[in-house]
């Protein structure tokens, strides 16, 4: 069933909405729930995100929250970025794609609800390295690291990435000394 909340989203579309009013009935046709996450259409099965359409410069793109663990001989799913575990991206960049393209979307959208029903999950990240400039700090102060190990992991994964993503040593502990007040409070980076 159509939600009125998504079509104020493909309304306001300022250069996909065709592409969207093609794609939009083949998700529904799948027996998926259509809902507005993050500003976008999504769609749910069970309560369990699916795939998200998203409009991006270039490209509409449908995202694929465990896209990692769908088979796709064709290659049509695309790494979200280097930073990205499981969700996987398709492009679509034509009404006449999404045409082309359809019966793949519904084989990709059947595969996601089965791995989703089998509870299926692409499991923990590997523990990455942490910068050197984190390190140092926490091996410094016992109280720092008690903070830091005590943050979810994805939160200690997003300070790392932030600060190891910076080029000059001198920048990076310039990261970590800003970020110290809100690891010492248990918070995230994008915590409020």
């Amino acid at each position: 069933m159509q939600n009125p909340e998504v079509d104020k989203i493909i309304n306001q579309s300022t250069k996909w909405t065709a592409e969207m009013l093609a794609l939009r009935p083949v998700l529904l046709a799948c027996g998926l729930t259509e809902v507005v996450k993050w500003h976008q259409a999504c769609y749910c099965h069970d309560g369990k995100n699916i795939v998200i359409m998203t409009e991006m410069k270039d490209a509409m793109t449908l995202g694929f929250f465990k896209g990692e663990l769908l088979t796709d001989p064709k290659c049509l799913l695309q790494d979200n970025g280097p930073n990205s575990r499981s969700a996987r991206r398709m492009y679509l960049r034509s009404s006449e794609e999404v045409i082309k393209f359809a019966e793949d979307v519904k084989r990709f959208v059947a595969e996601a609800i089965s791995v989703e029903e089998a509870g299926l999950s692409v499991g923990p990240a590997p523990a990455p390295d942490l910068a050197e400039e984190l390190q140092v700090a926490l091996d410094r102060s016992p109280d720092l690291a008690a903070a830091f190990d005590a943050l979810t992991p994805g939160r200690q994964r997003e300070y790392n990435l932030f600060i190891s993503g910076a080029k000059q040593s001198a920048t990076r502990a310039s990261r970590v000394q800003k970020y110290i007040p809100q690891i010492m409070k248990g918070i995230g980076m994008r915590d409020r």
